[in-house]
């Protein structure tokens, strides 16, 4: 018997697009991590980083997009680790 993971399951498409559209209006990095500090305490589903996964696997943005939003979120975590280790 095989299993397989249940995808993450993203509302609607006009959810999507919102969600697109406020990733899209955030202008450089600290817009894109108060937006993530935004959406992860105020939105009742996964995380942002989750989110944009799927977005990708559904081919609802650009690899070129997803990337540079995942790429803001991974490069502040890398600091926030390596600021607590010091």
């Amino acid at each position: 018997m095989t299993t397989t993971n249940k995808p993450l399951e993203i509302n609607s498409t006009t959810t999507n697009d919102a969600l697109i559209d406020q990733l899209r209006a955030c202008k450089n990095q600290d817009e894109i991590l108060k937006f993530e500090k935004w959406f992860n305490a105020n939105i009742e589903s996964d995380k942002l980083y989750k989110r944009i996964c799927e977005l990708l696997k559904n081919r609802s943005i650009s690899r070129a997009l997803g990337s540079k939003w995942l790429l803001t979120l991974i490069e502040d975590r890398e600091n926030t680790i390596n600021n607590l280790s010091v």
